[in-house]
Order: C-alpha cells, then sequence, then structure tokens
C-alpha cells in the first residue's frame, strides 16, 4: 500500500452514492506534506516527458496541482467554471459534467496561457467520470498544445472515466485507486499497481 493508500485508508469517509470523502487531508483542508510526496511522486513517472505547464480545473485541483508544479518548476494554468470581467480576450472552452455536483459548467481558459508550444501535465483530485479530464484535454487541443500526461490524486476505478482516458491512448498515472467501496463497513479495496 502506497503513502496515499495508507492515508485514504486512516481518514477517508465511505458514504453512500459512492462517495468517497477526502476533505481532511485532500480538497477542504489540504496537507500539503502529502501534496509534496504526490508531486515527487508524478515527477518520477513522468521523469521523461518535456512539461513545460501543468493544468488542472477549480477548485479542488489548483492546490495539489501548485505543490506539484514546484517539483516540475513551471507554471500552473486552471480552467474556470465561469468568466469574469477580468478575463479579456479569447478563451477556450469546454464543457464539463461534474460527478460531485451533478451539473454541467462550461471551463475556461484564456489563450494567453495555453499555445502550440506547450506540452502539459494535467493534473486533479478525483477522476470518477472522465467528463472532467476530457474537458481539459479539448482545451489543450484547442490550444494546439500537447498532453504529456495525466495525475490524479484518486481514480474510482469502479467507475468508467480510468478506462476512457486510458483508451484515448494518454498516460494516466493514479496515486490510488478505488477498486470497491462498503458505506456499511467502510472498507475500501484499492486496485494493485
Amino acid at each position: 500500500m502506497n503513502f496515499l493508500e495508507e492515508r485514504i485508508q486512516k481518514d477517508g469517509i465511505v458514504r453512500e452514492g459512492n462517495v468517497l470523502k477526502v476533505d481532511s487531508f485532500l480538497n477542504h483542508q489540504m496537507d500539503i506534506g502529502l501534496f509534496d510526496q504526490m508531486g515527487a511522486e508524478w515527477k518520477v513517472r513522468f521523469a521523461d516527458r518535456p512539461i513545460n505547464k501543468i493544468l488542472t480545473i477549480e477548485a479542488s485541483g489548483i492546490g495539489i496541482a501548485c505543490i506539484a508544479a514546484r517539483h516540475f518548476g513551471v507554471p500552473v494554468v486552471f480552467a474556470k467554471k465561469s468568466k469574469s470581467i477580468n478575463i479579456a480576450g479569447d478563451v477556450y472552452v469546454a464543457e464539463v459534467e461534474s460527478f460531485t455536483h451533478k451539473n454541467v459548467n462550461q471551463v475556461i481558459v484564456s489563450k494567453d496561457f495555453l499555445g502550440p508550444e506547450d506540452h502539459v501535465l494535467i493534473i486533479d483530485d478525483f477522476l470518477a467520470n472522465g467528463c472532467a479530464l476530457q474537458g481539459l484535454i479539448s482545451i489543450v487541443q484547442q490550444a494546439g498544445g500537447t498532453v504529456e500526461g495525466i495525475g490524479i490524486a484518486v481514480e474510482k476505478g469502479f467507475q468508467n472515466g480510468g478506462k476512457i482516458i486510458r483508451n484515448l491512448g494518454y498516460q494516466l498515472e493514479s496515486l490510488a485507486i478505488v477498486d470497491a467501496m462498503d458505506p456499511t463497513t467502510g472498507a475500501i479495496t484499492f486496485r494493485a499497481q
């Protein structure tokens, strides 16, 4: 069992509806030491890739992406879920359905921050149905950039997202893949990696 799986076993809470609460250390209160370990691990797994930008989506992916970016020495760009008045000019847009929030958002990235010269590592906290990742991949494609890989903290292996993304040919590195969860007992089964 790796460091993230151990932490999920210790502090994760399984709820009805395939919900895994990791908000005490991952996506509400953030354990920066843990994020640093995650960033170091992704740096090892993507060591041969010419990554010059990290892309994530607001909000939960931002903290993880920022700490990971320190290991790569690159900036982070995050897709916003709404256009604000301080984003002037042209933007890339993708529609993303949220498993957690049960809604569809248009996510945007300013054309000022992604272009054909960019070799992008996509980072996010969770992978369930793959919609957020497909939206981020679309944005990189619209920019003419290259998706060099995808780093996920927790993948719900019993949902189709991971399979969809891997079938598209991307190097997907999930640090913990949950194959089963039991809300009655709280048991969590991880996929051997």
